[in-house]
């Protein structure tokens, strides 16, 4: 599971890795979906489905199953509170691994020039083959998951 945003750049530079590890670990039984956190998206349903169905255009997202958590119940149930954020859930629903895709990310607004560490596919890799996940919490980076309480609340002030 992916939690995104339409408008996070971080997030958005992610789609061609999180589309990589959707096809590549789909043939081993691993299903992936994205749930949309964008709190601020048209409230009607028609325009909703047109600004999820133009992201999932723009950058290249095919057959994956999408879910906007409007009211962020799956956020706080799975405290997500970046996207993107990753999570490896098994057969009995279980979080097994919850955090950053990789470490491309060494602070906010810094990329590393090189990769050194795939914590989402070491995650599936171990429970694929039926060991623990080593690092079963990782610090994402990205951009923070409004709660749309608040935002209610700052809009009315």
């Amino acid at each position: 599971v992916f939690f995104v945003a339409t408008d996070c750049p971080i997030s958005n530079s992610y789609a061609p890795v999180i589309q990589r590890v959707c096809r590549g670990y789909g043939p081993r039984g691993v299903d992936c979906s994205l749930i949309y956190e964008d709190v601020d998206l048209h409230p009607e349903a028609s325009h909703l489905d047109q600004q999820v169905r133009q992201h999932l255009k723009e950058y290249g997202y095919q057959g994956v199953p999408v879910v906007v958590d409007r009211d962020r119940a799956a956020a706080t149930y799975a405290k997500a509170s970046v996207t993107p954020q990753a999570y490896v859930i098994d057969r009995w629903r279980d979080i097994r691994y919850r955090g950053r895709i990789d470490n491309l990310y060494a602070a906010f607004g810094k990329t590393r020039q090189q990769i050194t560490s795939h914590d989402l596919q070491d995650a599936l890799d171990a429970v694929l083959s039926g060991k623990p996940v080593l690092h079963p919490e990782t610090e994402a980076l990205g951009c923070f998951i409004t709660d749309p309480a608040l935002l209610r609340k700052h809009n009315h002030e």
